[in-house]
């Protein structure tokens, strides 16, 4: 598989196990930055002053826009769109197609019928927290956040804040279930106790809000 990368490392230089491996038909943007450790696949765009954290993976013609932050050990997935100022902790999985939008009020003229430029609207972002997961073609409507270890359900259509452990879906999205750390979901057992199949995990309901025991 590294035979289809190129390493991020000056051409003189010899590559080291713990560097970067870039696609070369990916288009990074020489003013981002990729981590040790890290993937970029083919057709894949970093753009200007991104950050993708060390051992993170940037999928088959994937998106991430300017500014734009990815944490250590996330996974984008192929054709995803990441657009700025999203923030995306470590550990979040974003699967394909997912969209993240960035304006509440989208236009592409202003009423005197000229095109917009970047001066005329104020870009917002999702923020997503460690160890959460996108399901494949979610929209994310900015500004929201995601909570810690959240599972977005494939399709749905995020428009609120999703809390943490939360198991969200439909058009618009709402909260189904709970998940634990392990993404499954988790086992009422009485008096708001909830318990994790898979990890043996405890976790509290509170005033609608789930926490681990």
């Amino acid at each position: 598989m590294i035979d289809h990368f190129r390493d991020v490392s000056a051409e003189n230089e010899t590559p080291t196990p713990h560097s970067a491996q870039i696609a070369p038909t990916a288009d990074i943007d020489p003013r981002s930055s990729i981590g040790e450790g890290s993937m970029v696949w083919h057709l894949a765009q970093v753009r200007e002053y991104a950050h993708v954290g060390n051992g993170s993976i940037v999928g088959r013609g994937a998106y991430i826009g300017p500014g734009v932050i990815v944490g250590q050990n996330c996974k984008i997935q192929n054709y995803a769109l990441v657009y700025e100022p999203a923030l995306l902790e470590d550990g979040v999985f974003v699967g394909p197609s997912v969209v993240f939008t960035n304006d509440v009020f989208p236009r592409a003229i202003n009423t005197d019928g000229t095109r917009k430029s970047n001066d005329d609207w104020h870009a917002v972002g999702v923020t997503v927290r460690t160890g959460a997961s996108i399901g494949a073609r979610a929209v994310c409507i900015a500004p929201i956040t995601i909570g810690r270890w959240a599972l977005i359900a494939a399709g749905a259509v995020v428009t609120k804040d999703v809390p943490d452990f939360a198991l969200v879906a439909g058009v618009p999205a709402k909260r189904v279930g709970w998940v634990g750390r392990s993404g499954s979901p988790l086992m009422a057992e009485g008096d708001g106790f909830f318990l994790c199949p898979v990890s043996g995990e405890r976790y509290l309901e509170i005033d609608g809000l789930l926490r681990q025991v």
